[in-house]
């Protein structure tokens, strides 16, 4: 198939979405899962093991080298679920199909995507990613990372926008939300944190897509979040953080609470699925998304 150059691959994530200006957003779906398979939702329900996916900005530099074997290795790795981010909304629509039917083959699926806020507003990128979108099987756009907005009012403009991109995606069998950043965490007027703006602003089935790792070098509670948005929490981002090392570990190896937001998010939350997320550790992409893989594992008793 077609190799697509990922020229982002040597930025940062955060370098990245401030060019891009994309904005972290993920929203409540009535299904994240290919029509011809069980919701993840129920699929839980019956095993009470929860798909666990891989969130591609985490081997950017492979994908960028090779798409289709970089899916090979993550489907081989054990991966189930991948998550596409920014860069995929250049694809044309045949390319799309192609990668599609590697993932089917590969036995992988995309429940949702990360996207620019341009993908968001009524126009031909909106209606682009909208096809993109239903191509991969996605049911879930997730805005991911926030264009320059300013003030309360700034903040509840945007969140204006999102509502409504909720009502205009749904007759695609699509929905929206946002996904957490550092500045998020941060008191707008002394009191209120953009995060808390955004989820009051914003229609219960707008998802909050959760970034650990970046919630708690904040200093935010993440537990204490999850149980503030019941049913609001459908997909986490599985990034781990500690003090001197930052986002340099391993799943486990930081000081996230783990097994307390596990129980927050499966018995309130609503979550479906979990995104392994990496921004870099001392180890190559594929080796540390393979130790955080094995470490999740352990930590779940599926080893």
């Amino acid at each position: 198939m077609t190799q697509h150059n990922y020229s982002a691959h040597s930025l940062s994530r955060r370098q990245f979405l401030a060019i891009a200006g994309a904005v972290p957003a993920i929203l409540a779906v009535p299904s994240l899962s290919h029509a011809a398979e069980a919701q993840p939702t129920e699929l839980a329900a019956k095993t009470r093991k929860y798909p666990i996916g891989l969130e591609l900005y985490s081997v950017r530099g492979q994908l960028a080298a090779n798409l289709p074997e970089t899916l090979r290795t993550v489907a081989k790795i054990g991966y189930t679920v991948v998550e596409f981010y920014a860069p995929y909304c250049d694809w044309k629509v045949p390319y799309a199909k192609e990668v599609r039917t590697l993932m089917d083959d590969l036995g992988l699926r995309c429940y949702s995507t990360h996207n620019n806020f341009t993908s968001f507003k009524p126009g031909d990128t909106m209606s682009h990613a909208i096809e993109l979108n239903q191509v991969l099987g996605s049911r879930l756009m997730v805005l991911a990372s926030a264009p320059g907005t300013n003030g309360l009012e700034g903040w509840k403009a945007l969140c204006g926008r999102l509502s409504t991109a909720v009502t205009e995606l749904a007759p695609h069998g699509l929905s929206a939300g946002f996904h957490n950043h550092q500045a998020e965490w941060v008191p707008l007027d002394g009191t209120q944190r953009i995060m808390d703006v955004i989820a009051a602003n914003t229609p219960p089935e707008f998802v909050l897509q959760l970034d650990v790792g970046t919630c708690v070098e904040a200093g935010a509670d993440p537990v204490a979040w999850i149980k503030a948005n019941p049913g609001r929490i459908k997909v986490i981002h599985v990034k781990d953080w500690a003090p001197q090392k930052g986002y340099a570990v391993l799943f486990g190896e930081g000081v996230s609470p783990w097994k307390e937001i596990l129980a927050a998010v499966e018995s309130v939350g609503g979550v479906e699925y979990y995104l392994m997320e990496q921004e870099g550790s001392r180890f190559s992409e594929f080796e540390t998304v393979q130790r955080c893989l094995e470490s999740w594992k352990k930590f779940r008793g599926e080893a």
